[in-house]
């Protein structure tokens, strides 16, 4: 669809609800395959959109991809390289800052600023964790957000009116219910409404105390946990894991936990939905679900995302998250789709989408795919490829390769996903892969050479996975540690 073309969307501009897991992999759902992970109300939305195969994060760890989500930019222009670690909010609750608040995306606008622009109201309820939680940013009317960006889902520190409070409800719930509310207060409003849903789960701590105790029972007491491999070695060039699971024990107590938080999750999913079809807006009701990264659980012998190794990794499971579409009165519901896309797509397509314009002086990456939603083909832009980064490490991946490259001296890796879907066999320097491995590698530096901003190129930080401190730049990420 080109901008001019909008005879399948509604002369009505649509309400929009964007809701966002935190660490949930592409394979922990039903309607994904996984037949121990009970998600009906996803798989309930699934099944009224469309539910996106190949989609994939912009960076293997909670910031910077969900920086890149809401400015379209990669984190080598927005300057956000690893998760937060100092400037959310005060240092009671913050060790490693000061309790000095940093904005993080400062001037730098996010769709929600285009959205209210051109008439929404936006609100946010739920995980932040780009900087300064205690202040609105980009335009959110509602902002009632988590301090933090994780931490205990009983007594999570949340923001109110500025201030911290030690939420005592099931922060999951919680979320839920601070979104709710504020829908029912835009029952009577005049402008559409967009509303961020952020999640934490199901981000750790996994244990028993943290959970409803009935899931977590239900999954460890009951669940052979099939659905995720067990005894997996990891690759010879991890020499870190951030996450140990030393034994069968604690490995089931993880994934109770992960499984559990993400059932008590969906049900949550289907409280707003019901809450969409009781009000009658259901129909003309723009649904996103996502992740802001993947999630191994097990996976090539590590628990954990893109930091759940050091060196940093680029594996499937970290760079892979579920995504979902759904807007009854305009998009038929079509199952799946296969096409390779990135969440640098997603502000183009929303925005092309309700008819809000893009205003930026640098160029972005993402590409509107729009057309897939009606079932065309898409028009100028081939989504055959896919860029990630994280500080010093960087992958392309095509439908039928990956390559890795490391910047702070390997290793790089190179994977024929097609014959070695599981990446066991790393290509990078074999002879009869040689002229692969080029094209991959020379692709992946003309990519990021157009699109880098020198002052916030994440090649040349010392980012390890443990955090960032400060604004990119100087000595602002915390050093490997071994107490994660």
């Amino acid at each position: 669809m080109n901008g001019s073309d909008k005879t399948d969307l509604p002369g009505e501009r649509p309400n929009i609800l964007f809701i966002l897991s935190d660490d949930q992999g592409a394979w922990a759902l039903g309607c994904a395959g996984n037949n121990e992970i009970k998600t009906p109300n996803l798989d309930r939305l699934a099944a009224s959109g469309i539910r996106f195969e190949n989609f994939f994060c912009t960076s293997p760890v909670c910031s910077p991809a969900r920086a890149s989500l809401l400015t379209g930019r990669i984190p080598s222009q927005h300057g956000v390289h690893d998760w937060i670690a100092a400037g959310d909010t005060t240092a009671i609750y913050e060790p490693e800052g000061k309790g000095e608040l940093i904005e993080y995306l400062k001037d730098i606008p996010g769709y929600t600023d285009y959205l209210a622009k051109s008439g929404y109201t936006c609100g946010i309820s739920g995980k932040w964790h780009l900087g300064d939680s205690h202040h609105p940013q980009k335009s959110f009317d509602l902002w009632e957000v988590h301090a933090k960006g994780g931490g205990p889902y009983y007594g999570a520190p949340m923001i109110r009116e500025g201030e911290v409070y030690e939420e005592q409800g099931y922060v999951t719930d919680v979320i839920t219910d601070n979104a709710l509310k504020w829908l029912d207060r835009q029952q009577t409003a005049a402008n559409p409404f967009y509303l961020s849903v952020h999640y934490t789960a199901p981000h750790s701590p996994w244990q028993r105390e943290h959970h409803p105790a009935d899931l977590f029972d239900y999954y460890f007491n009951d669940c052979p946990f099939e659905s995720v491999p067990d005894g997996l070695i990891a690759p010879e060039w991890v020499k870190y894991r951030s996450i140990n699971v030393k034994d069968s024990e604690t490995r089931r107590v993880y994934l109770s936990g992960y499984y559990a938080a993400v059932t008590a999750m969906d049900a949550n999913v289907g409280r707003l939905l019901d809450w969409l079809e009781k009000n009658g807006k259901r129909e003309n009701t723009l649904i996103f679900f996502t992740s802001d990264n993947g999630m191994n659980m097990g996976h090539h012998g590590v628990f954990g995302k893109g930091n759940a190794t050091y060196p940093l990794n680029m594996f499937e499971e970290s760079v892979k998250v579920p995504f979902i579409i759904s807007h009854p009165k305009c998009i038929k519901s079509s199952g799946t789709n296969s096409e390779l896309l990135s969440q640098y797509d997603f502000m183009p397509t929303l925005l092309e989408y309700v008819g809000s314009e893009v205003a930026s002086a640098f160029p972005l990456p993402g590409r509107c795919f729009n057309d897939s939603l009606f079932g065309k083909a898409a028009a100028g832009h081939e989504h055959v490829v896919v860029f990630d980064e994280y500080g010093p490490v960087r992958m392309v991946r095509t439908k039928s390769y990956k390559y890795v490259h490391r910047y702070k001296g390997g290793p790089n890796e190179l994977y024929d996903l097609e014959n070695d879907p599981g990446e066991e066999l790393n290509l990078a320097g074999e002879p009869r892969f040689r002229s692969v491995e080029k094209e991959m590698k020379d692709r992946l530096f003309e990519w990021f050479a157009v699109y880098v901003d020198p002052a916030k190129d994440g090649a040349q930080e010392k980012v390890t996975g443990s955090g960032q401190l400060g604004l990119c730049g100087g000595d602002n990420f915390l050093k490997l540690r071994k107490d994660l």
